[in-house]
């Protein structure tokens, strides 16, 4: 259960370790500050795409917000759809983004997943509900959102899983 993990809920029995920590011992902020998901059913607001992206977060690391929000749309695979928008990375989405296929939505939901660098990325069937063109898009995005940090991935496709260190078959 996801919601374990990012302390959604509290464990009732076991352990579950981050960094050889038991996730008992973090603070539910900490924890989720550095733990990124992608959904199957991306939930995209009625604001920019801007704004869908960063919810109101600035970049503490190097460089500029500005700067992080365009690297985490190019690492997303979304930079090209995005500043071919009439107004770029301000066009307003409506409500659940209605207006973007869904492997553009996907890949802005992988944008805002990489915008805090996190060290867990989350990926819960994120490709599920793609047509094939879409997939290959958006998991060419989580490959290369993946590297550099632990990624789980649930998924019923095995194509999904091909870039993974170890897979787990429940």
């Amino acid at each position: 259960q996801i919601g374990l993990l990012t302390k959604l809920y509290e464990k009732c029995g076991g352990e579950i370790f981050v960094d050889g920590k038991d996730i008992a011992e973090y603070d539910r902020r900490t924890l989720r500050k550095n733990v990124g998901m992608v959904a199957q059913e991306p939930c995209l607001f009625n604001g920019t795409i801007r704004e869908n992206i960063l919810l109101g977060r600035k970049w503490e690391g190097k460089g500029t917000t500005e700067e992080r929000l365009m690297e985490a749309a190019s690492i997303a695979q979304a930079a090209t759809f995005i500043t071919k928008q009439e107004h770029g990375f301000d066009t307003i989405l409506g409500e659940g983004g209605i207006a973007l296929s869904g492997g553009q939505k996907q890949r802005i939901a992988i944008a805002r997943a990489i915008f805090m660098d996190p060290s867990i990325l989350i990926l819960d069937e994120a490709t599920s509900a793609l047509d094939v063109q879409s997939e290959r898009l958006v998991q060419a995005a989580l490959n290369e959102a993946s590297m550099g940090r632990t990624t789980i991935s649930i998924a019923h496709r095995l194509s999904t899983l091909k870039q993974m260190d170890v897979i787990y078959v429940v």
